[in-house]
């Protein structure tokens, strides 16, 4: 019997890209006849004609499966639905917009099969294409990252990856609100061979992550990978208690010595403004942490499903 390896692919306003994205994967399924394949897109509230298309395509091809969600719920939500629904041997992730080449499938597999690995993971080289300040920040977070979380992530990691069923049950088992997969890839462990690929850009249409949502999920990958922002500002603290502390004793000094003139209130107004801040600023880092606490306790669900044409 042959085994099942299930694509999922997240879609959000993927209408340019589709058929494009179809053709291609069916082509190098085609050359894999070892191997029976799903292919399940994840509608994620999209306002073009993506739903439509996948309906289209299911109806010609019996591998389509298609989830749609009720509203927008965000891509690692897309992820988790797919995760979920698929029931291959062998998952893989992937975009739909041919950044993530299909063409390098088969030699996945072959590293799974045939070396040991549990997942193979890819790594763009080189961000051709990409404006330079958004590469930049890219690298800084990566950097970041890999110096206060314990988590590794890789420079360059993209979502295109292929894993066991072993490896993708861990990671339904992490059932959290809040989810930064690159993140759960790593802190899930297991053998993982990374395969590195030089950029490619869309097939067509445009990219739907622009630089402030890039910061937010940033963003949301520290909060979920350490604790390091709540020391620094507990160091933060400290410090300036220290601080506050050293300047009494100079001024009641200076008072006593050379009574109280009224003059350096523009240094003292800059000083209660700076510390102000950094209270502010560390005081946000406490609401980030206490707002994902809040969702996670609501226990909501990750999606709501619309419809699907996914059989349980």
């Amino acid at each position: 019997m042959k085994k099942l390896i299930s694509v999922i692919v997240p879609c959000y306003n993927e209408q340019e890209v589709l058929h494009m994205f179809y053709d291609e994967i069916s082509r190098v399924a085609g050359e894999m006849s070892a191997y029976d394949f799903e292919f399940i897109f994840v509608n994620d509230g999209s306002r073009d004609n993506t739903l439509k298309i996948c309906k289209e395509l299911a109806e010609k091809d019996e591998r389509v499966k298609y989830i749609s969600f009720s509203r927008n719920f965000g891509k690692e939500a897309g992820i988790y639905a797919g995760f979920e629904k698929s029931k291959g041997d062998l998952v893989c992730m992937m975009d739909a917009d041919l950044q993530d080449p299909p063409a390098l499938l088969p030699e996945m597999v072959k590293a799974i099969e045939e070396e040991g690995y549990d997942s193979v993971a890819t790594r763009r080289v080189t961000r051709k294409g990409e404006p330079p300040i958004r590469s930049f920040f890219a690298r800084m977070f990566y950097k970041l990252m890999n110096k206060i979380s314990k988590t590794e992530i890789v420079d360059g990691a993209r979502d295109y990856r292929l894993m066991t069923r072993q490896f993708v049950n861990s990671l339904l088992d992490m059932g959290e609100y809040n989810r930064f997969s690159k993140g759960l890839f790593g802190w899930v462990g297991y053998n993982t061979k990374w395969l590195e690929y030089e950029n490619v850009e869309r097939a067509a249409g445009e990219t739907k992550w622009s630089f402030w949502k890039l910061l937010l999920y940033s963003i949301e990958g520290i909060m979920a990978f350490s604790t390091v922002p709540l020391a620094i500002s507990a160091v933060m603290g400290i410090l300036f208690c220290i601080i506050a502390f050293a300047m009494i004793l100079f001024i009641i000094g200076k008072t006593i010595m050379f009574g109280d003139p009224v003059a350096g209130w523009p240094s003292t107004a800059c000083i209660i403004l700076f510390v102000g801040g950094v209270q502010l600023f560390c005081v946000g880092i406490l609401g980030q942490y206490l707002a994902k606490t809040y969702l996670e306790v609501k226990g909501r669900p990750i999606y709501i499903c619309k419809e699907t044409n996914i059989e349980e």
